[in-house]
């Protein structure tokens, strides 16, 4: 079983992969989109499914703090639709809240990354904590 996880935002979606295992979660890379273009980088992310062979999807749901779900969660949610009937892999959601906080803190305390780096790779990162959570909680794509 191998999963990815997606961090998905309106210019670009962080992609991260798990072992075969579904034990562990690495940042793979940052895919540039555009949603007010309707560029989703469908046919990128399509070349990471044909490499990674996932058996399933899994995306971050930015729900507000007091677990309201606002215009990024519905977002989310059609992009994982699309992500489904194109490449025909169950998908599922997970809570992502802070993920992309926590991602910049460890990259600020732990690494001492500068901005201009941290813009980089915070995605990839985000994306690798919503796979890793995911993977931690045992999500419905985990079991056989």
């Amino acid at each position: 079983m191998r999963l990815l996880g997606l961090d998905v935002g309106s210019r670009t979606v962080g992609v991260a992969c798990s072992d075969l295992l579904g034990w562990t979660a690495q940042g793979v890379e940052i895919i540039r989109i555009n949603e007010d273009k309707e560029e989703f980088g469908l046919d990128r992310l399509g070349e990471i499914i044909k490499e990674k062979q996932p058996t399933g999807i899994v995306l971050g749901l930015p729900k507000n703090m007091n677990n309201t779900e606002g215009p990024r969660v519905e977002k989310s949610r059609e992009y994982g639709k699309m992500v489904e009937d194109r490449f025909h892999l169950p998908t599922d959601f997970i809570d992502e809240r802070l993920t992309t906080v926590q991602a910049e803190r460890m990259l600020i305390d732990e690494a001492d990354v500068s901005r201009k780096k941290r813009k980089k790779v915070i995605d990839k990162i985000a994306a690798e904590m919503i796979l890793q959570n995911y993977l931690d909680a045992k999500g419905k794509l985990t079991r056989n």
